[in-house]
């Protein structure tokens, strides 16, 4: 299992690798995200796309179609971790907290290009590495 941020839900929009890798790991990995890092990429991807020059609406029924890849986690299964997750990110960004609180909940690790998580007591890994941890997950 991995705990997705909002970045690399975006990331996963904007580029290919991290789709890449969702397709092909999806078998052998459980991705998911909590229904506030879909939220957060909803709401910051129109702006990203239109400096871009890139049409919205396909991009955004590509965000809408990572539900078939990355599981979304229900706001009641990360909520007992709030004060826990809250008290790791102090002086870091606090609003990540949902995220940290899922991978507490879950017991597993963040992908995430966020250094904000680094030392908060969970694993992290970044999309240049978590086809490493794909491969151990694997074996």
């Amino acid at each position: 299992m991995l705990v997705l941020d909002a970045n690399i839900l975006i990331r996963a929009v904007l580029g290919s690798r991290v789709l890449f890798l969702l397709r092909k790991y999806v078998e052998l990995v459980e991705f998911l995200a909590p229904d506030t890092a879909f939220q957060e990429a909803r709401e910051h991807l129109p702006a990203i796309l239109e400096r871009r020059g890139v049409v919205v609406a396909p991009a955004m029924a590509a965000l809408e179609s990572l539900l078939g890849l990355v599981q979304m986690i229900e706001f009641e299964t990360y909520a007992p971790f709030e004060s826990l997750a809250r008290r790791r990110l102090t002086r870091r960004d606090e609003d990540d907290w949902p995220i940290l609180a899922s991978a507490l909940a879950l017991e597993c690790p963040i992908w995430t290009e966020d250094t904000d998580f680094f030392g908060c007591g969970v694993g992290t890994w970044t999309t240049d590495r978590v086809e490493l941890y794909q491969a151990e997950a694997a074996s």
